[in-house]
């Protein structure tokens, strides 16, 4: 049985390259009943019929997935953000950062339309991270080489809100993907949808770019939830701290003799994502371990 890639999903169909081939497929009957729903960036073992159509036998075992985007395998999160129309609200851009590090999966900070307007607001709250963050423009091509070289040889998925220019840098770093790019509504501050579908595109030499829908269909809920004990560790610039609390089980909010509120304090962690540990907190608290 042939073994491929799923390099889109749309509307109940999976696309599977093998080789130089790509055949249209179905999931199987088995995997519906097991409620296993591959996803673009899967290696699955599918099966060929006398009409060239393909079923989905099996999904491989996988490195990750996520449910927004609805990917998987993915080695690097490239996460667009803009402070150009559409503004990007970071807390967001948190919120899959920290399941993309629970899924060790490396996180790269894009800041684009640095054309229309270049501010360091983004950079500054990601600064202490330890996320590349990499300015471009894909009006002028500016970062592009940068961009480039931080994805070569990953599977990349590309995410953002809708209109922040994830189409439009995928065209710059390969002109031949054609894709195609939305206008942004000055009345609303946000993008129209252009990409209403996962898809990975070959970049060449082993690298992979998967452009998926806005932040408009992200869904807060969707994502596995993370337990409050280990949040912390999905906030790099807390690793430096860890430990060092007066309690052993600090939950870094309010405690005496926290390391990492001294290092708030101090500048060292940014208040933004500070706040977003903390609302992060405050719904990994509605959770227990026995319930997930």
């Amino acid at each position: 049985m042939p073994e491929g890639l799923i390099i889109k999903a749309l509307s109940g169909f999976y696309y599977v390259r093998c080789d130089s081939t790509v055949t249209e497929c179905k999931g199987s009957g088995k995997l519906r009943h097991k409620g296993h729903s591959p996803l673009v960036g899967d290696r699955v073992e599918f099966h060929i019929d006398s009409t060239g159509k393909g079923r989905i036998e099996q999904v491989l075992p996988r490195k990750n997935a996520f449910v927004r985007p609805a990917v998987a395998n993915i080695d690097a999160l490239i996460c667009m953000t803009s402070d150009a129309i559409p503004v990007t609200d970071t807390y967001l851009v948190d919120r899959l950062s920290v399941t993309a590090v629970h899924n060790h999966c490396e996180v790269i900070i894009c800041v684009n339309k640095v054309d229309e307007r270049r501010t360091d607001r983004i950079p500054e709250i990601y600064r202490n991270t330890g996320f590349p963050v990499i300015c471009t423009s894909a009006e002028t091509g500016e970062g592009a080489k940068e961009l480039r070289t931080a994805v070569s040889g990953k599977i990349c998925a590309f995410t953002g809100d809708s209109g922040v220019g994830k189409s439009s840098i995928l065209n710059v770093l390969n002109p031949q993907f054609s894709l195609r790019v939305g206008s942004v509504s000055e009345k609303l501050g946000r993008g129209r949808h252009t990409t209403r579908h996962v898809e990975l595109f070959d970049l060449g030499h082993g690298t992979y770019l998967i452009d998926t829908p806005g932040f408009a269909s992200f869904d807060m809920e969707a994502a596995e939830p993370i337990l409050c004990g280990d949040l912390q560790y999905d906030f790099p610039e807390f690793a430096p701290y860890l430990g060092e609390c007066r309690f052993n089980d600090c939950a870094h909010l309010k405690e005496p003799g926290c390391a990492v509120c001294r290092a708030l304090e101090s500048g060292k962690i940014h208040p933004k994502r500070y706040r977003s540990y903390q609302m992060m907190y405050e719904d990994a608290s509605k959770y227990k371990e026995w319930e997930l």
